[in-house]
C-alpha cells in the first residue's frame, strides 16, 4: 500500500477542516446555479478567513471563471436585487433574503503605479486570482461547486479548500505576510500598507519582517491613494481591537507620517531632562484607557479625540525660566490642528465638530481644583460639552495616567464631585438645554421692537445671566432686561 506523502496529508487536513467551516446556505444555493451553468464558484478571501476564526461572516465574497455577463446570467431570477456598478472591474453586487454577495471574475491585473488604475485582465484559474490579494490569510478560498452534482444541481460532499500561499498556517500563527512579495504587493496598492495595520489592529496579526521592511520603504507610495480610501482604513483601524499595536507600527515604519503626521511628531514632545511624560505613548495610553470606558462598543470619536487631544503640545512647548515646561492652550492650538486634519481626511462635518471640540475640552476640568467652580462654571461646562458630556467624562478620567497613586486617586475623586454637582444641577434646573428666561417673541413684545439684531443682542445677554445665576422668575427676567436694555442703549 502506497504511503502518503506530507503534501497528501495536508491536503487531506485542509479538505477535513473545511467540512466544519460553516458555509450559509444561501452560498450553496447560488454554487448549484453556477455549477448547473459549467461554471465554478469560490467562498474567497475575508469571508473565508473569518469563518475559520469563528467570526460572524453576513456578507459573502465570491470568486469565479464566468465572465461578468454569465454572473448575471446566474443571478437572474435568483437574486432579490443585483448592481452591476463594478462590472468594469468584473464584480457584480446582489442580495437574496437579507445577505449581500459580491461575485468577481477571477483577476490578474496588471497596474500602471502611477495612478494606481489598474489595467483589467481576467485571470483563468483560481491560482492566478489568489496570488494578486493582499495577504495569505486573505488568499484562501473554499470551491463550492465541487460539491456540486453536475446532474442534479443540488449541493453534495465534498468541498475544496484552496490555499496556495499558506494563509491557514499564518493565521494559525497570528502572522500578516503578503502571497507575492510586500514590495509587489505594495506597489500595486499602496493602500494595503494602511490595510496591514488595520489587520493588526482588527486581528491582533503580527506583520512578517519583510513585510515591516517594505512598509518602511514604501510609505511614501500613500500619497497617490486618494483621502477617501485612506480615511476608510484608518477608521475601521480605530475601530479595531488593538488599534495601539496599529497606530504604533505605523509611527515606527513612518506610514503615519503620510496619514496622521501629528501623532509621530509628539514623540518630539520630550524635553532632555525627561520633565515631563513622552507625550506619544500618553496619547496610546490614553487611547486605551477610553476604550476601557466605552460603554455602547466602539466609538470612533471618542478613541481619535483621545489619540488626537495633545497634538498640540509640540507647537506649544516652552521651557520656562525655572527649567520647567509647559505647553500653554495646547487645547486651543490642538483643536484647530485636529479640525484641519480630519477635514484633509474627508471625515463627515458631524466627527470633525465633535472631536475638535473634545480636544478643545479636555483640559477644562483642570481648573476644577478642591470643588472650588461656581454652579455657573458648573453650567458653562455642561453647556460647552452638549451632547459630547459623556464623552468629555470618559476622556477626562483616561487622560489621567500618572503613576502616582495618590494623585491619580485624588482626580478621579475631584471628577467624582463634578460629576455631582452637575447631577445635583440637573435635579434643580434643565441643566441639558439651558436657554434664558424670555424667548424671542417675549422680548420683541416687552421691548417693543421687531425682529432684529437687536433681539439676538438681548438673548444673549439673558442667557449670560441665566449662566451667572441660574433659573429667573419672569419678573425677574423681564426687570434684567429692561435694565439691560437702559444700559445699553438699544
Amino acid at each position: 500500500m502506497p504511503t502518503a506523502s506530507a503534501s497528501d496529508l495536508v491536503h487531506a487536513q485542509h479538505n477535513a477542516l473545511v467540512e466544519l467551516v460553516p458555509i450559509p446556505p444561501v452560498a450553496d444555493d447560488l454554487a448549484a446555479r453556477f455549477a448547473a451553468a459549467g461554471h465554478r464558484l469560490y467562498l474567497v478571501g475575508g469571508s473565508v478567513r473569518d469563518a475559520l476564526l469563528g467570526r460572524g461572516v453576513s456578507d459573502l465574497d465570491f470568486t469565479t471563471d464566468a465572465r461578468p455577463e454569465a454572473v448575471l446570467a446566474a443571478l437572474s431570477g435568483w437574486a432579490d436585487a443585483v448592481w452591476d456598478t463594478g462590472i468594469a472591474f468584473g464584480t457584480v453586487g446582489a442580495r437574496r433574503h437579507g445577505t449581500t454577495v459580491e461575485i468577481t471574475t477571477f483577476r490578474a491585473d496588471s497596474y500602471d503605479r502611477v495612478t494606481r488604475n489598474p489595467v483589467v485582465a481576467f485571470g483563468e484559474t483560481i491560482s492566478d486570482d489568489l496570488v494578486r490579494r493582499d495577504f495569505t490569510v486573505n488568499a484562501m478560498a473554499v470551491e463550492l461547486t465541487g460539491g456540486v452534482d453536475a446532474g442534479s444541481g443540488e449541493p453534495a460532499p465534498g468541498r475544496t479548500f484552496v490555499d496556495p500561499h499558506g494563509g491557514l498556517a499564518a493565521l494559525h500563527a497570528g502572522v500578516l505576510d503578503t502571497p507575492a512579495t510586500p514590495e509587489e504587493s505594495f506597489a500595486d496598492d499602496p493602500l494595503r500598507m494602511l490595510r496591514a495595520a488595520r489587520f493588526v489592529s482588527q486581528l491582533g496579526l503580527t506583520p512578517a519582517p519583510r513585510v515591516v521592511e517594505a512598509m518602511t520603504a514604501m510609505a511614501g507610495e500613500l500619497s497617490r491613494i486618494t483621502r477617501e480610501r485612506v480615511q476608510a482604513e484608518l477608521s475601521k483601524l480605530i475601530l479595531g481591537a488593538h488599534p495601539r499595536r496599529a497606530i504604533e507600527l505605523m509611527v515606527d515604519t513612518g506610514v503615519a507620517g503620510h496619514v496622521l503626521p501629528e501623532v509621530p511628531a509628539m514623540r518630539l514632545a520630550v524635553d532632555e531632562h525627561m520633565q515631563h511624560k513622552d507625550v506619544y505613548v500618553h496619547s496610546l495610553v490614553v487611547m486605551e484607557q477610553a476604550i476601557e470606558r466605552e460603554t455602547d462598543g466602539p466609538d470612533l470619536v471618542l478613541r481619535l479625540a483621545a489619540l488626537l487631544h495633545d497634538i498640540g503640545k509640540p507647537d506649544t512647548r516652552r521651557k520656562e525660566p525655572d527649567g520647567r515646561v509647559s505647553f500653554h492652550h495646547h487645547e486651543v492650538v490642538g483643536a484647530k490642528m485636529t479640525r484641519r486634519r480630519l477635514r484633509e481626511l474627508r471625515y463627515p462635518k458631524s466627527v470633525i465638530d465633535e472631536v475638535s471640540q473634545l480636544v478643545f475640552l479636555h483640559l477644562r476640568f483642570h481648573g476644577y481644583s478642591g470643588g472650588t467652580w461656581t454652579d455657573s462654571a458648573v453650567r458653562r461646562y455642561v453647556t460647552d460639552a452638549g451632547p459630547l458630556l459623556d464623552r468629555l467624562h470618559r476622556l477626562v478620567r483616561s487622560d489621567c495616567t500618572t503613576r502616582n497613586r495618590r494623585r491619580a486617586a485624588a482626580l478621579q475623586r475631584s471628577y467624582d464631585g463634578l460629576e455631582e454637582r452637575i447631577a445635583e444641577l440637573r435635579k434643580q434646573e434643565e441643566l441639558d438645554s439651558i436657554r434664558p428666561d424670555l424667548d424671542g417673541n417675549a422680548i420683541m413684545e416687552i421691548l417693543g421692537i421687531p425682529a432684529g439684531p437687536q433681539v439676538g443682542r438681548a438673548y444673549k445677554h439673558l442667557l449670560a445671566v441665566r449662566m451667572e445665576q441660574g433659573p429667573l422668575t419672569r419678573e425677574e427676567a423681564e426687570a434684567e432686561l429692561l435694565r439691560w436694555a437702559a444700559q445699553s442703549g438699544d
